[in-house]
């Protein structure tokens, strides 16, 4: 079996306060993966899933941005109150957050 299963990479880049992008650290995104790590570890799910920190990913003006891996999903603008609703639907139930999903071809190209 493998190590992990999933992965959520959640952006914690920071730029300057007044970069056009802005930065997802400035958004919240340290607490939002802390908030994914505890639910993770509630659903005793650390054995399969992991949430990283992750330095750019090169999408903070969707911020914060996470994306999930192997099924390579970008989500964009989470807030802690969407992590229940990606581990429930996505992470167990394989389902995308449609509500969530950046609507640009460059991150979500293929069809879920």
């Amino acid at each position: 079996m493998k190590r992990f299963e999933k992965h959520i990479f959640i952006c914690e880049n920071r730029r300057e306060k007044d970069h056009p992008r802005g930065s997802c650290a400035e958004k919240g995104s340290e607490e939002l993966r802390q908030v994914f790590k505890k639910k993770i570890k509630s659903l005793n799910l650390q054995i399969t899933v992991r949430a990283n920190a992750a330095g750019c990913l090169d999408a903070c003006e969707f911020g914060p941005t996470v994306v999930v891996y192997p099924e390579q999903i970008w989500y964009g603008n989470v807030s802690v109150n969407d992590v229940d609703e990606i581990i429930e639907s996505h992470i167990l139930n394989n389902k995308p957050v449609e509500r969530l999903l950046i609507n640009d071809t460059k991150y979500n190209k293929d069809d879920q």
